[in-house]
């Protein structure tokens, strides 16, 4: 079976597009109790069933925009690197993702900051992918954060807590709804919708995340649980945020 994804939203007017490339996910194993303590009441770590016992997941997604821009000023585009770091959760019983915060490399961010009241910050970022090789090479400097990883030499038939390929790339590639924490200390909600992801599965030889260090969910020298890459991935932003509301 063939993962199909879910339906396209109506686009509107004040969303926002993009497309993504040399896009990766770099997730990393992490204490369903550790986690839950960054958490807001309600919202719970996604727990899975590891081989040696139960766990969560965290990822940092990196990848660069091309072509950002807002349907209503398609004239006013940019282009930039981009890093989410984020958390796969349940909310009130519904599935997605916590972001701890953003990272981009663009003035920009002074929107989704003070506009939005999002956790975004500017940093320097610099990702590198040469995708037509044998084994794809994909590479991240940030700072302190930092990434290597070449394509393995066979696809994946079994990534440790999922039940097979449609579990991983639903839950892991395809979390449509997001919450972070606001500025002002409530909890803000918005949705995506891309197609269907077809990953090329890599290996990291290296990787570090500070942010995740400080939150206290993995030491510097932790490995990736895994690490998915995909060349490019069109982007469906459903702008702007609004304020998260049990029951809406």
């Amino acid at each position: 079976m063939t993962f199909e994804g879910t339906p396209q939203p109506r686009t509107r007017w004040y969303h926002a597009q993009t497309e993504l490339d040399d896009f990766a996910i770099i997730s990393y194993r992490v204490d369903p109790a550790a986690l839950a303590r960054h958490l807001p009441k309600g919202f719970a770590p996604m727990e899975l069933d590891f081989a040696d016992g139960s766990g969560a997941l965290v990822s940092a997604v990196a990848f660069k925009d091309r072509d950002f821009h807002f349907r209503f000023l398609p004239q006013v585009a940019i282009a930039c690197g981009q890093i989410n770091y984020r958390a796969y959760v349940t909310a009130y019983g519904r599935s997605g993702v916590w972001f701890f915060g953003t990272s981009l490399d663009h003035p920009v961010v002074a929107i989704p900051q003070h506009l939005w009241g999002m956790p975004w910050r500017r940093d320097r970022i610099g990702i590198e992918a040469d995708w037509e090789k044998d084994r794809a090479q994909w590479r991240l400097e940030a700072g302190r954060a930092h990434c290597a990883a070449a394509e393995l030499p066979e696809p994946l038939t079994a990534l440790d807590g999922f039940a097979g390929e449609l579990d991983w790339l639903e839950r892991l590639t395809h979390p449509t709804q997001g919450w972070y924490r606001r500025r002002d200390g409530r909890v803000g909600v918005y949705s995506i919708w891309h197609p269907p992801m077809r990953p090329r599965y890599l290996a990291a030889s290296s990787a570090r995340f500070p942010v995740f260090e400080r939150l206290g969910l993995i030491e510097w020298d932790t490995p990736p649980h895994s690490v998915l890459g995909q060349p490019e991935l069109h982007f469906d932003i459903h702008t702007p945020p609004t304020l998260f509301r049990r029951g809406r």
